[in-house]
């Protein structure tokens, strides 16, 4: 009779495992709740002590670890010397071990959860017995995901082929107890306060296969750190699968709209940055303010909303060639409408990131990390350097510039009015450049920039930006400052009677 040992921390589709398992004729050994799980469902099991001839101690902390057990796990069934030396000590092979995890994730992620319960959630028993059984994968089976129950099953039965799916499941167990141990060290290194610790471990699951990469041609997919958390939290209403293109800007529309929480705000992000921002009384008021911006651009762009869209707002949106829009929720006579147009994918949820979360991005050889920025941007340590100071009016709009701002390709510049973007000028390798991009893209979409206000990502190297600023008739600045050219920059904006803030602090996105 073939043996399988089950110690599962989620039971989830369990006992209709382990029931197949008993039909098939399987003998069943089991630990603590795991084996109470199968008694209460009627199925007979032999204790883990019972194999081992010695009892489960240190409150579970020792149960599995022990000959008994890894060496029905790691005997080579072809092997004769191997089979002699089990069955001289009384061993009898195991064929199939069902393991996961404690759950050290969950626990360590909990705001009630103390240091000494974390630890109580570091599994040993179980890394070690999976890890017996995949590098025997030849001769035993090993299941630490409730996904590939039933693929086990068939397998038992005769009905797929086994061999293959022996040895990517303990491909899969190595990637399982990699990402265990990397949350573990992550959680040691916060201990420490050490964001950035000597070495770095990341697992990150695959959440889909994706049909090409930036271009077809490249072959993708979409890795996430946790389940159902960021993007892959969001629920897709209609569409087509998101692609890699779509999810990039999916991130950097949600990017825009994070530093407007809790105002009504709609983002309009075409290849990553925005084309239009702005800030209203609804939702339509605020898509149609954003969209006012750079309607060329517009097209088959990622909208993001930081309220619920209403009817009324689906059909101003509708009314465009759109990819996605993103929302924390939608009302059903919105869904209707935006159901109407065929290839659009409709995201509904909140795609936060977690707190603490660090941003990588991939150079040649390795990795670059960072904090995220902070959100929202305000206005700390603000320093007016011009003679006039700003109105009430110029320096909300400043600060609604420098949020906006933020979101931008660097070099970036925004003219903005009203809580509305008129101009936006991105990826420019120079500021001036930068600017005159602002400037033409307004006026090329019928805006008057007189009166408008400025927001740079980054200071102004020379006056010649601002003088450029202030042909257009914008009427204020704000930026980080720091340039050695910064006494010129500010006779600059002092000469055209324009109010200039430094922020001192950069917000480059590159």
């Amino acid at each position: 009779m073939p043996r399988a040992l089950l110690s599962v921390s989620d039971k989830s589709g369990l006992v209709e495992f382990a029931t197949a398992l008993h039909e098939l004729k399987w003998e069943l050994i089991s630990t603590g709740g795991t084996a109470r799980a199968l008694r209460e469902a009627g199925l007979p099991c032999t204790d883990v002590s019972a194999v081992t001839k010695f009892p489960e101690m240190l409150d579970g902390r020792v149960k599995t670890l022990h000959p008994a057990v890894h060496g029905g796990l790691l005997a080579r069934r072809d092997l004769p010397e191997h089979m002699a030396a089990i069955a001289e000590h009384g061993i009898e092979p195991i064929d199939l071990v069902c393991v996961n995890l404690y759950p050290f994730r969950r626990t360590a992620r909990s705001a009630r959860a103390t240091p000494e319960e974390v630890i109580e959630q570091i599994d040993i028993g179980g890394p070690s017995m999976v890890r017996s059984a995949a590098k025997n994968f030849a001769a035993v089976t090993v299941v630490v995901d409730p996904a590939d129950y039933g693929e086990v099953i068939a397998a038992l039965r005769g009905t797929e082929e086994f061999g293959e799916l022996r040895r990517s499941l303990a491909g899969k167990v190595f990637a399982h107890t990699a990402a265990y141990d990397a949350e573990i060290a992550g959680w040691f290194a916060a201990q420490r306060g050490d964001r950035f610790p000597d070495r770095l471990t990341l697992a990150f699951e695959r959440q889909q296969s994706l049909r090409y990469g930036e271009n077809p041609g490249q072959l993708a997919a979409f890795y996430v750190e946790e389940a159902r958390a960021g993007l892959s939290s969001l629920k897709q209403h209609g569409g087509k699968e998101l692609s890699f293109n779509n999810l990039l800007d999916l991130e950097g529309a949600l990017l825009a709209t994070g530093q407007f929480a809790g105002e009504t705000c709609c983002a309009i992000v075409k290849h990553t940055t925005p084309c239009g921002l702005a800030t209203g009384a609804t939702a339509v008021e605020a898509y149609r303010k954003a969209l006012a911006c750079d309607p060329m651009s517009a097209f088959g762009s990622v909208i993001a909303f930081t309220v619920p869209v209403d009817e009324e707002a689906a059909r101003a949106v509708a009314a465009l060639f759109v990819e996605c829009v993103v929302a924390p929720s939608f009302s059903e006579d919105a869904l209707r409408v935006l159901g109407e147009k065929k290839n659009l994918r409709v995201l509904e949820g909140d795609a936060r990131e977690r707190p603490g979360a660090l941003d990588f991005k991939r150079v040649r050889g390795g990795m670059l990390v960072q904090e995220l920025a902070s959100a929202p941007l305000d206005e700390t340590d603000w320093q007016v350097v011009s003679t006039r100071q700003p109105t009430k009016e110029e320096r909300s709009d400043l600060l609604f510039a420098w949020r906006t701002v933020a979101s931008v390709k660097s070099n970036a510049i925004v003219l903005t009015r009203n809580g509305a973007t008129i101009g936006i000028g991105a990826g420019q390798m120079s500021r001036v450049d930068a600017a005159f991009v602002a400037v033409h893209k307004a006026k090329a979409a019928g805006h008057d920039t007189t009166g408008s206000v400025l927001g740079s990502d980054a200071f102004f190297p020379f006056r010649d930006g601002v003088d450029q600023a202030a042909e257009a008739g914008v009427r204020a600045i704000v930026q980080p400052g720091g340039s050695v050219k910064d006494p010129e920059v500010i006779a600059a904006a002092n000469e055209h009677g324009m109010t200039m803030i430094f922020t001192g602090r950069r917000t480059f996105r590159h």
